[in-house]
């Protein structure tokens, strides 16, 4: 089991379906439509990812980040020297619409930008920001550099696809057309090696999840979750508030799960202003 600490305004970052959610009961008697490849999801203007980048480099933030990368005794918080490598990236994650298997639904919608973020000692990080237009907030730092890392690598193995994130089980794809391909082990496991076609993956995460949709019975429970119950998996994300411990600090949280959630243009709201330190879990 690894573990990857984050830095989080608010409890969780999870993404909320914003209209359309089925019940169970109509999601197992809806047949799924098998048609021509979704439609890419857009992506975030220039300027975006520019006012991104420029959120994440500013003093504030690498305050921020002298202190994340200090934690623990890890090194001297004047000695951290944080700094922003590279372009801000956009972020996808599955899109409830998919699974639900809406016509037309892109597979994935954008949570986040990240921007990679490297200490003085080699320490790396990924600096989440969220908003719109020239107006980005930082709303979460990580440790490692998943974002940036599996972007640059889906660019490599399908040139002008889109990278995203099926985070109930910590999966990172590419997606053009009608292919997708693994981009890590998780993937490797849900898809096989050679990837998969877009029709088989919406029956895939349409049958893992199609009844765990915001609105379903699963969810009017309070049930949060994104797999079936008992299937050995955890979320990728388990967040826990320590809004009692010093900032940049962090502390285990039990097995979670992530249901799937609205868009990112709400997630900044979502978050508040409290901040909070975790440790996630991923998959084994």
């Amino acid at each position: 089991m690894t573990t990857r600490e984050t830095h989080r305004s608010g409890r969780t970052f999870a993404r909320v379906a914003a209209t359309g959610a089925l019940t169970a009961g109509v999601l197992a008697l809806t047949p799924l439509a098998h048609a021509a490849p979704p439609p890419a999801a857009p992506a975030p203007p220039a300027a975006g990812l520019a006012a991104a980048r420029d959120t994440a480099a500013s003093p504030a933030t690498l305050d921020t980040l002298s202190r994340f990368f200090a934690r623990d005794g890890a090194i001297a918080r004047t000695a951290a020297k944080p700094r922003i490598e590279g372009a801000a990236v956009p972020v996808y994650a599955l899109s409830p619409d998919f699974v639900a298997g809406k016509r037309n639904a892109p597979v994935a919608t954008l949570e986040y930008l990240a921007s990679k973020a490297v200490s003085a000692d080699g320490q790396k990080a990924s600096v989440w920001t969220a908003g719109g237009g020239t107006d980005w907030k930082v709303v979460n730092i990580a440790t490692g550099d998943d974002e940036t890392r599996y972007a640059a690598e889906g660019a490599k193995k399908l040139s002008g696809g889109t990278v995203f994130r099926e985070p109930q089980v910590n999966a990172w794809y590419v997606q053009r057309a009608d292919r997708i391909l693994p981009l890590n082990p998780e993937a490797v496991r849900a898809v096989g090696a050679g990837g998969t076609t877009v029709d088989a993956y919406r029956d895939r995460v349409h049958k893992a999840y199609g009844d765990k949709l915001p609105g379903s019975a699963y969810a009017k429970k309070g049930l949060a979750g994104g797999y079936e119950a008992g299937a050995g998996a955890q979320a990728a994300d388990a967040p826990a508030p320590l809004a009692a411990e010093p900032a940049g600090s962090a502390s285990d949280s039990g097995p979670g799960t992530t249901i799937l959630a609205a868009s990112a243009g709400g997630a900044a709201l979502a978050l508040g202003l409290g901040t909070v330190a975790v440790r996630r879990l991923r998959r084994r």
